[in-house]
């Protein structure tokens, strides 16, 4: 088997070869470290690899195949963790030198359960600063690359789990989503990444970034290894708050291929209305609609609210939790985090609390009209983001001006989420999301899984010269001029010193640039509420 076939391995594909003794854990491993070597240099994915302590783990794994057989489909699978999960004895830094000297004393719970399955950890992989701000170009670890054109993004914020796993780095990465961190890299970077319902895989010894809306998941080639990926992650974990005492599902077992009859909602409107998606997508979603109507599904329209409702609810509430999760690192340490992590979190200080439980009584209204949308229909399907942008035109001001989002909308309710690959354009994948009621990934995989078997796009890999030169890093953005009034500036700096914050320039010139944006997100969440309508919190 050659290099490339070894690369490109899916995840069910090495575990048969495993099983049937045809392929040694310790030749794969050996494959796909000196892939990542060749590659590291022009797509950084990899934070801290650990391929010493992997190729151990390899050999111990082929004994263990060899003399007993494969203890689960990912007995001596290779993979990597977003550099927010926990890995007993390695650093968890979150790519931020803040918490550069972060040991983790104990494995994740997904670290645990990946570790129990037998697959072997590569290493830790890029992230963008506390899994939120970025891509930055401020520290001292270059952003990922995407493997299809290394001079665009990647997506984020689990950028190096998308370029691993596209690259051919390995199979299969663990990330986090929070607005969008597993999707947007499986769609900018072709991949199948899913967001799992709240509380089906834990986040104990994950880096918080949101309490109220974190999710712990898989990125894969393909669907099938999606599934796989997810019987080992999902169940209940009584030392995390928020999970849910819920059997999973037979999740492979599910992938029948037969979605006749299957209700489909079509969120039609938040890429055609609301500027979600270029054309290329557009047409690349008509074409997939007719493959699913082909396979004996029923597509019918559907409205939701418009994407910044949601997004106004998500972005009030992240922000607020994520600066309570940094809020005396950023008292004590303001200068140590990168530009752009700081131009994300600091406008949390002009929510009030009163902005917080608005944000989440609205979030319960929401995920009440899920919940009934989802009596008509089994799955509901619109674009993921596609046509990954350059990375050199990134400004970190587009976190705040851009008010629409195609991922926010399924963040708000507690659902799984999923994004795969359905084209391409110019060298750049296309995607689309399946989303569903919670508890409902088996119904969401079976319906990616039918498309993905009709189509050929899981044939078509990335080609990367493994003697191109590394590529440079762009210039950080200055932040963008700021339209507060002499008295407004001064104000907020008032309210930066009754926060305790002591900023470096840039990062007050960034918050007057925001501060607009922030207000007015504030000001369209107020609308009339009932006195008795409760807040979501948690799981709601």
């Amino acid at each position: 088997m050659s290099a490339d076939e070894l690369a490109f391995l899916t995840v069910a594909e090495a575990g048969r070869l495993m099983a049937r003794r045809a392929l040694s854990p310790v030749d794969l491993v050996k494959a796909l470290t000196m892939r990542a070597e060749a590659l590291e240099p022009q797509l950084h994915a990899y934070l801290r690899p650990t391929f010493d302590a992997a190729l151990e783990q390899a050999r111990r794994a082929e004994g263990e195949i060899l003399s007993g057989g494969a203890r689960s489909p990912l007995h001596g699978i290779p993979y990597g963790l977003k550099d927010v999960v926990d890995a007993a004895g390695l650093p968890t830094t979150g790519q931020s030198r803040v918490y550069a000297d972060s040991v983790a004393r104990e494995d994740a719970e997904v670290t645990a359960r990946l570790r129990a399955a037998g697959a072997i950890l590569l290493g830790k992989l890029t992230t963008h600063e506390g899994a939120h701000g970025g891509p930055s170009f401020d520290l001292a670890w270059p952003p990922a690359r995407n493997p299809w054109n290394t001079a665009h993004f990647t997506g984020g914020s689990s950028s190096g789990s998308g370029a691993a796993v596209a690259a051919g780095l390995m199979p299969l990465a663990i990330g986090s989503d929070t607005g969008g961190s597993i999707r947007n890299p499986a769609g900018f970077c072709g991949l199948v990444g899913l967001k799992p319902t709240s509380g089906l895989v834990s986040r104990r010894g994950v880096m918080p970034n949101s309490f109220s809306l974190d999710h712990v998941g898989p990125l894969t080639w393909t669907v099938e290894d999606c599934a796989i990926a997810l019987q080992a992650l999902a169940g209940h974990d009584p030392r995390d708050p928020a999970s849910a005492a819920v059997a999973p599902s037979d999740y492979r077992a599910a992938l029948t291929g037969d979605i006749r009859g299957l209700r489909v909602g079509v969120l039609r409107h938040l890429y055609e209305e609301e500027g979600g998606a270029a054309p290329a997508t557009a047409k690349a979603l008509e074409e997939a609609f007719d493959v699913l109507r082909g396979l004996g599904a029923r597509l019918e329209e559907v409205r939701i609210r418009p994407s910044t409702a949601y997004n106004d609810v998500k972005i009030v509430i992240g922000e607020s939790e994520i600066h309570a999760v940094h809020a005396q690192a950023l008292r004590e340490r303001p200068g140590d985090f990168g530009e752009d992590f700081l131009a994300r979190i600091l406008p949390a200080i002009l929510f009030r609390g009163a902005d917080y439980v608005q944000a989440q009584r609205l979030r319960r209204m929401m995920m009440e009209e899920f919940g009934r949308l989802y009596e008509r229909f089994d799955v509901l399907i619109t674009a993921a983001p596609s046509l990954a942008p350059r990375l050199d035109a990134y400004r970190p001001i587009q976190f705040w001006r851009k008010t629409t989002s195609l991922v926010t909308p399924f963040n708000i309710p507690t659902g799984p989420a999923l994004a795969q690959c359905i084209g391409f354009h110019e060298g750049l994948p296309l995607s689309m999301q399946v989303a569903a009621r919670p508890f409902a990934e088996a119904t969401v995989l079976r319906v990616a899984h039918a498309y993905e078997r009709a189509t050929d796009w899981r044939s078509l890999r990335p080609r990367l010269d493994l003697q191109a030169p590394p590529p440079g890093v762009p210039a950080v953005p200055d932040p963008e001029p700021s339209s507060l009034t002499t008295a407004e500036e001064e104000a907020l700096r008032g309210v930066v010193h009754a926060a305790g914050l002591g900023l470096p320039d840039r990062a007050f010139r960034h918050l007057c640039s925001a501060a607009p944006y922030a207000q007015a997100m504030v000001e369209r969440l107020r609308v009339p509420m009932l006195l008795e309508q409760e807040p979501a919190f948690q799981l709601g």
